[in-house]
């Protein structure tokens, strides 16, 4: 009896190792692997059935049998990498990912998202610093006159130190009036002032190439030009110092 049921073992063991031999490839695909049991099943029961043959025709039926169940469970138990991303096919829910692709647990690749770029910083307006001589403080010139005061003096005298520097790029001197006077008078000694401002600090070593200067008469007024302090404001010299 023992010899009788090795030959019909036989068959089953031979079909099952030829199977669990090729079922992986060296690439990682497995042409015959637990997706395609039945195609398994059927090569298993084929070559059964032959070689059971060999030996009668009642063994052929045997031989079948266990060919096709043995080959079947090979195959089912076999598991190959089809598309190489580190995910067995068994549990590879998405078979024909590129290759190279990140991919999660089930072989589905990893999500995606855009890389997040910081918007460039809209650059900083150079706002010049405003320093202001007018009549409300110490009286910068002299009635109707273009000349420095002593005080003027000595403020522009303090002022020049750090027009000097690297950190004072540029020096605009702008000249400003009230309203007493016509609209010519007060546009030509607003200039006049200006120009006075730029002499004394080119006096004091600022660099000629800093400085700059205009008149704007009594064409800006910082307050109301119907009262004496109001005038006092509006005659003025406004310096802009750009860094």
């Amino acid at each position: 009896m023992l010899k009788d049921l090795s030959r019909a073992v036989l068959p089953a063991l031979l079909v099952a190792g030829v199977l669990g031999g090729c079922s992986t490839t060296r690439d990682g695909a497995s042409p015959l692997n637990s997706r395609t049991w039945p195609v398994c099943s059927v090569l298993g029961g084929l070559a059964g059935g032959g070689l059971g043959a060999i030996e009668s025709g009642a063994w052929a039926a045997g031989g079948g049998l266990a060919g096709a169940v043995a080959a079947g469970l090979v195959c089912y138990a076999q598991d190959g990498d089809k598309d190489e991303d580190g995910v067995f096919d068994r549990r590879d829910r998405c078979p024909d990912t590129p290759a190279n692709t990140p991919v999660k647990h089930n072989g589905c690749p990893l999500p995606v998202y855009p890389a997040v770029t910081k918007a460039p910083e809209p650059p900083v307006a150079d706002i010049p610093e405003v320093v202001t001589l007018s009549d409300a403080g110490d009286v910068p010139f002299e009635f109707g006159s273009a000349e420095l005061t002593a005080s003027a003096r000595t403020e522009l005298t303090s002022l020049a130190s750090r027009m000097k520097t690297s950190q004072v790029a540029t020096v605009k001197i702008v000249g400003h009036t009230d309203s007493v006077g016509s609209d010519a008078f007060n546009q030509k000694l607003s200039e006049q002032r200006a120009t006075s401002v730029v002499s004394f600090l080119l006096s004091q070593g600022v660099a000629a190439e800093k400085l700059s200067s205009e008149g704007r008469g009594e064409s800006e007024p910082v307050d109301s030009n119907d009262t004496d302090a109001g005038r006092a404001k509006n005659r003025r010299v406004e310096l802009h110092l750009g860094h």
